[in-house]
């Protein structure tokens, strides 16, 4: 992982580049599976749920529900600012990602609460996918 403004971010690949273009323009990509329709999150080479290569990237909704979450109150560096949400989204196309809650305090976090995707940029190269309440 390379540091931008303190913080780790994610070095993109071959194979997560699609991914990391597209939140950089505010859209939310997730692998499709042809042979079986499901669908593919963390980027991978092939299908988590048949095996088959034949995988496509679509736009997700970004869209879905808290699945489950934990606040940090201790981050392990300085770049974070504390408290902030980890949480486990569940999107409606039904795949999970493991991702941050912005624009909440941890009190207002509820298990099952909808959300939005929301992209922070933390550096010139990297925007990542969080999420925020769907009030």
């Amino acid at each position: 992982m390379d540091t931008a403004i303190g913080r780790p971010v994610p070095r993109p690949t071959r194979l997560t580049k699609p991914f990391w273009d597209a939140c950089r323009e505010r859209r939310l990509l997730v692998q499709r599976c042809a042979a079986c329709t499901g669908y593919v999150f963390l980027p991978q080479a092939f299908c988590s749920h048949c095996q088959s290569t034949d995988l496509a990237w679509v736009e997700s909704s970004g869209r879905g529900a808290i699945v489950t979450f934990t606040v940090v109150w201790r981050p392990q560096t300085p770049a974070f600012d504390a408290p902030y949400v980890v949480a486990a989204v569940r999107l409606d196309e039904g795949h999970e990602m493991l991702t941050n809650i912005v624009g909440a305090g941890p009190e207002e976090i509820r298990f099952g609460a909808p959300v939005r995707v929301s992209f922070m940029d933390v550096s010139p190269e990297i925007t990542l996918p969080c999420f925020e309440l769907d009030r």
